[in-house]
């Protein structure tokens, strides 16, 4: 049995195989298995819920989590949400502070700039990857997302560009193959939807370069270049840390940054 969950718009499941040694633990402790397989499926949902949240931009960096409230609005017990909220901070996207509570965690801009470091070589590999394994099925994927990020700059919709960008980088990491490589990336995507995006309005002209940098990407993975695809795209992310480096000019080279909605390049 699987039970499948959505968290930051990719699939993720729950394989009750993975809880086999526990089941049978809990069956010489008189414990229902099932009743367990339930509850962590149950947190695995709530979890990705708050998550959405924290990524779309409607939880802000230091914003307060509440335990009860979240066990309110979701219907929910409490036990779920309080176990959500550990898994969350493992995943470095919310804080734990004695006696205050739980928080979203803000993300300053060195921090950023190590992510943005990482996120590169993780995305360069992808790159060449799938440049030798690209076929028509994810190539058309692909291209979906370029349509749909086309779409949004036609209508000028900063936050409908902002997830078609994401869902494409998405796309083309779990379209290399490799799981361990989207796992850590997933992370790092998370962890920088906390810095939160204004690097796309800086300019008037953003949307439209970005664009055009994400098609060369994908002309050259569906030729089937490896090395200039990934230098594309080593380029293109060093782009999007120089673009979140001159939205936060303003605040200070040091500051803790906050910005609205979801993250981008």
């Amino acid at each position: 049995m699987r039970v499948r969950a959505c968290r930051g718009g990719a699939p993720a499941h729950i394989d009750v195989a993975k809880f086999v040694k526990m089941t049978e633990y809990m069956q010489t402790a008189s414990v229902d298995p099932i009743e367990v397989v339930r509850r962590h499926s149950l947190t695995t949902l709530v979890r990705d819920e708050i998550e959405r949240h924290i990524i779309e931009g409607a939880l802000a960096p230091g914003d307060k989590l509440n335990e009860a409230d979240w066990a309110t609005r979701l219907q929910v017990s409490r036990g779920p949400v309080r176990e959500a909220f550990r898994a969350l901070e493992q995943a470095g996207l919310v804080r734990t502070e004695k006696n205050r509570g739980v928080f979203v965690r803000t993300v300053s801009l060195a921090e950023a700039d190590e992510i943005y470091a990482v996120r590169a070589v993780l995305e360069e590999a992808a790159c060449r990857m799938l440049a030798v394994s690209i076929d028509a099925r994810k190539l058309a994927g692909l291209r979906d997302w370029l349509d749909a990020m086309r779409a949004a700059l036609d209508a000028q919709d900063h936050d409908g560009y902002a997830r078609a960008n994401v869902a494409f980088h998405d796309a083309l990491v779990a379209a290399s193959g490799n799981s361990k490589l989207y796992e850590t990336y997933r992370r790092l995507v998370c962890e920088l939807s906390l810095f939160r995006r204004a690097a796309l309005v800086v300019h008037a002209d953003a949307m439209e370069r970005s664009l055009a940098e994400h098609r060369a990407i994908l002309t050259a993975v569906a030729s089937r270049d490896a090395e200039h695809a990934a230098a594309l795209m080593h380029a293109h992310v060093n782009g999007g840390m120089q673009r979140a480096h001159a939205a936060c000019e303003p605040a200070g080279p040091l500051s803790v940054v906050r910005m609205p909605t979801a993250s981008n390049d």
